[in-house]
């Protein structure tokens, strides 16, 4: 229940339409009472033409009331009837709407709301979550997930209330009517819900592993349809195929087992509520047969006690539904809930233009258990171009990703003009910092609008100017739309080389005081390389610039270069420093000379 209270907490910012929701139910539930009541007046004054006998004692001013009807002509009465049903079922039906309509607004409110808090989480959560997870399990969690919620919601609170009301009421009614049958009808309550309650628990808990098999299967999906150029060069799609029939037969077998037991609810309250309902029935046709109850509310009756056992049918299918929810609730709280490591300090500043230097103080960052950098300690000067070298895995890339604060460092400071980048703010942080990466990272929208990502507003002469620089500009005059051209999911409509040169003229546009080039030219030609280096060249004046580069002929001229190995800084110097050295890095250098 706990579990279920936790997920009930969405509904609070919609109380109001909740409430609205409630009244509508109450009314329609009232409405059904008094529709199904009808069946004493047609069966009694209208059908067998006999007065309405109740075997209880009635209050009041229902005596009154039974007694003025049985004081109507038959006749008379059936002009009544005539008008009075349409307008009872008008009024059920006006409320019937506005009880669905009211819950299923509400239903979509929360979904919406589920979403934004879990996209806003999402961009909260540093790079850390996101390399320990699947793109597709992360996904699974705003679509899926939210769905299963929505369900219970839109769905399962609606039928709960309503539900509930109409046990309320058919309850009342019966008691009102037979109270000497009332043990039985406890009795038959208890029995119909004691399967709910156990199967309830096996729900859950397969519905968990049905959300993490989907999770699998969106993970799967992503990797295959995203790297549908490798599948298809290494002629893989039978074993892909494959693959994924593993993932969906697995699917198949877990829902199977879940419709199983939700399936076994209906009939089981059913049966128990028709067993009961048969003891009711024949002590109820005895007092019909004595006279000491007529036949339309007999009928009355038993229809009651039917119309009881169909509300805990339903609420064994919310029940159901509620289980699923509360297993997809647990995996959206693990998103929401999840630790923010990088965040504002609540006395943080805003980061000025840095003037001065840039500063590793005995940083130590690791992975897991795993350390990947140690004791890194080096400065640079504001203007000044440092490169990072060694072989892959050496914590180059890591090395950069402090900067900008995408990890946190376990050990050690980095200083920027003497402040701690932790005592900064995130975002002042990183809008002084351009980033052009070896995977080049683009969004399905124009070229104008990567370009100026970050500069929604920027003048369009700007962004021409950055795509000439990044020497890019002339095959975007040769795209169908130009800089209006949708490029496709990750850029795949342009070659390696147009999309890092898009990268690198949204980096220029930015014209960030830090710039972080990790093998910033590795995609492009012979030709296009030269005019883009030359380009940085003039970005790099009065920047400080890190440069991640594997072919080292393009860091010779790096104001100082530091080579890593195994997260360890071995060597230090400039090129002719290094070289006279004669260690990894002259070593590195003469075997790409070759």
């Amino acid at each position: 229940m706990k579990d279920y209270f936790r997920l009930l907490k969405f509904l609070k910012p919609h109380s109001g339409i909740l409430g609205l929701a409630f009244i509508c139910t109450v009314f329609s539930t009232i409405f059904d009472g008094i529709t199904l009541s009808m069946i004493v007046p047609v069966t009694d004054k209208i059908m067998t033409k006999k007065s309405i006998i109740f075997a209880e004692k009635l209050p009041p001013f229902i005596q009154n009331l039974i007694s003025y009807i049985n004081s109507i002509q038959p006749d008379n009465f059936l002009r009544i009837l005539v008008f009075l049903i349409p307008a009872l079922f008008i009024l059920k039906g006006f409320f019937n709407f506005f009880q669905d309509y009211f819950m299923s607004n509400i239903g979509q409110r929360v979904v919406k709301d589920i979403r934004n808090d879990i996209y806003f989480k999402l961009q909260d959560l540093s790079l850390e979550y996101y390399t320990s997870r699947r793109t597709g399990e992360i996904v699974s969690r705003i679509t899926n997930d939210v769905m299963q919620v929505e369900n219970a919601v839109s769905y399962g609170v609606k039928d709960l209330i309503y539900q509930i009301c109409q046990i309320i009421l058919f309850t009342f009614l019966i008691f009102f009517m037979y109270f000497k049958l009332a043990i039985f009808l406890i009795i038959m309550m208890g029995l119909m819900a004691w399967p709910m309650f156990k199967i309830g628990r096996l729900l859950k808990k397969v519905s968990r592993q049905l959300q993490e098999k989907m999770a699998d299967i969106n993970s799967l999906l992503f990797e295959t349809v995203s790297g549908a150029r490798i599948v298809k060069a290494f002629c893989m799609e039978k074993y892909e195929v494959a693959k994924f029939k593993t993932q969906n037969k697995e699917f198949y077998k877990i829902m199977m087992k879940l419709i199983k037991r939700t399936l076994a609810l209906g009939p089981l309250t059913e049966i128990i509520g028709v067993f009961f309902a048969i003891i009711i029935f024949y002590f109820a046709g005895r007092d019909v047969i004595q006279d000491k109850l007529s036949f339309g509310v007999f009928a009355f009756f038993l229809t009651s006690v039917f119309q009881l056992i169909k509300p805990f049918r339903k609420l064994a299918n919310v029940h159901s539904i509620n289980q699923r929810a509360i297993a997809a609730g647990t995996r959206i709280f693990e998103v929401l809930e999840a630790d923010v490591k990088i965040k504002d300090t609540g006395s943080a500043v805003n980061l000025p233009i840095p003037n001065n230097e840039i500063r590793f103080e005995n940083v130590w960052f690791k992975y897991e258990d795993e350390n990947i950098l140690k004791e890194i300690n080096f400065n640079i000067g504001v203007g000044k171009v440092l490169a990072i070298v060694g072989p892959s895995g050496a914590g180059k890339s890591t090395l950069v990703d402090l900067i900008p604060r995408f990890y946190d460092p376990y050990k050690g400071r980095i200083i920027i003009d003497n402040i701690d980048i932790k005592d900064v703010k995130i975002e002042s942080l990183r809008r002084q910092i351009g980033i052009v990466t070896q995977e080049t990272i683009l969004f399905n929208d124009s070229v104008k609008g990567n370009i100026s990502y970050g500069h929604p507003e920027i003048d369009e002469i700007k962004i021409i100017e950055a795509a000439k620089k990044a020497n890019a500009y002339d095959f975007i005059q040769n795209l169908p739309q130009g800089l209006d051209t949708v490029i496709g999911d990750r850029g795949v409509k342009l070659s390696g080389g147009e999309r890092q040169r898009i990268a690198i003229a949204r980096a220029i546009l930015k014209d960030p005081p830090i710039l972080i080039l990790d093998e910033a030219t590795s995609q492009l030609d012979s030709e296009s390389e030269r005019l883009v280096q030359e380009a940085l060249s003039i970005l790099m004046k009065g920047r400080t610039v890190f440069v991640i580069a594997h072919r080292l002929s393009t860091v010779v001229s790096a104001d100082q270069i530091i080579v890593l190995e195994r997260g360890i800084i071995i060597e230090r110097g400039n090129h002719q420093q290094l070289i006279q050295k004669q260690g990894l890095y002259s070593r590195l250098y003469e075997m790409q000379s070759l």
